[in-house]
């Protein structure tokens, strides 16, 4: 799986941070990705970040897509 993060919506609330630490830093105005490409035991908290961001700026890409 690889994430994505359209910049232009984001506006760094942080709830993917809170979600998943070890992959998402909230900066002042927009997340940093730490781990672009997470491994499966990660799944669970990635997708909890994606559907919870408030802006949906956030995109889960499965690797056969």
């Amino acid at each position: 799986m690889r994430i994505e993060v359209d910049l232009d919506l984001c506006q760094g609330h942080g709830m993917c941070e809170l979600e998943a630490p070890e992959v998402f830093a909230a900066k002042m105005d927009h997340v940093e990705i730490r781990d672009a490409n997470p491994d499966e035991s990660r799944r669970a908290a990635v997708e909890a970040a994606v559907q919870y961001c408030p802006t949906q700026a956030l995109r889960l890409i499965e690797d056969d897509e």
